[in-house]
């Protein structure tokens, strides 16, 4: 089982290239950003962990620009978007900003994508959110053929463009993995059908250990290798970890955890990535 991390990077947190580093040498495998653009201010959109929105959904970084500067100051650490809202995103554009990261990392690209929740905030990027994963599946599809044609074209009912050609190429073929965020069983059925992995919140509503074999059942109905398609636990906090509950995710075959880390400077980061780093050797051994 790997590790990663994830934690929302503003300008009042540890800057995305020391949490970077730092995780990289107490062992983790991946450090994942999540986005927001912006937030209307009409809040209309219910947060889905419930309660008021927290301040550093309204004040995060850019993900792909926090990752390379994490790209320029490691090795292997797997730098992923935990998500990236790719229905809010051009698909010429990520295509390109993805293959970027990837070529300046070696191949270290990992792309966590998903619907999104909030209504208005995709209103705002002419996105209606009735279809969204509608969207998604197409966005998808267009960046893979951007990134795996010399002349590529798409079309779809929302995504829709003649041969074109662009550069770079991503380093990983055919292009990096692409892991479907959500809960079971809508998000677990994208991830089987258009997807490299599944990403769900273990504890939302969720037990992910109880519906693993029927989402490895529903794999192999779908013609998908079960084994290829790797779990990864998004948000895990360490009171999760200190229950045992890392050993139980092990022996169920999770592919990785993936610790959450709230916004706030290095002082309070550092002795949580300590914490985190023993609880997962733990769970290692």
């Amino acid at each position: 089982m790997k590790f990663g991390v994830t934690m929302f990077p503003t300008d009042y947190t540890i800057s995305p290239a020391e949490l970077a580093v730092a995780a990289e040498e107490r062992g983790f495998e991946s450090m994942w950003f999540p986005e927001h653009s912006h937030i209307p201010l009409s809040r209309q959109s219910p947060f889905p962990g419930g309660g008021d929105l927290p301040k550093q959904y309204y004040d995060c970084m850019d993900p792909l620009v926090g990752l390379a500067s994490a790209a320029a100051v490691t090795k292997s650490l797997k730098l992923c978007t935990g998500i990236c809202l790719i229905i809010q995103r051009d698909h010429f554009q990520l295509a390109k900003e993805i293959a970027t990261l990837d070529r300046i990392s070696g191949g270290r690209a990992v792309m966590g994508i998903g619907g999104g929740w909030n209504a208005e905030e995709m209103a705002d990027h002419g996105t209606d959110f009735k279809t969204r994963f509608r969207l998604m599946r197409e966005r998808v599809a267009a960046l893979k053929a951007i990134w795996t044609q010399e002349k590529a074209e798409y079309h779809g009912e929302f995504v829709d463009f003649e041969p074109m050609a662009t550069e770079p190429k991503p380093v990983q073929k055919p292009h990096p993995p692409i892991i479907v965020a959500g809960g079971f069983p809508h998000a677990a059925k994208r991830a089987i059908e258009y997807g490299d992995g599944w990403l769900p919140i273990d504890g939302r509503n969720l037990n992910v250990i109880e519906v693993l074999p029927r989402f490895r059942e529903m794999a192999a109905e779908a013609g998908r290798d079960a084994d290829a398609l790797g779990v990864s636990l998004f948000g895990v906090g360490g009171d999760m970890a200190e229950e045992g509950q890392l050993a139980r995710y092990r022996d169920a075959g999770i592919e990785r955890v993936i610790f959450r880390l709230p916004s706030e400077g290095r002082d309070a980061i550092l002795p949580l990535l300590d914490q985190f780093a023993a609880l997962a050797l733990a769970a290692a051994a």
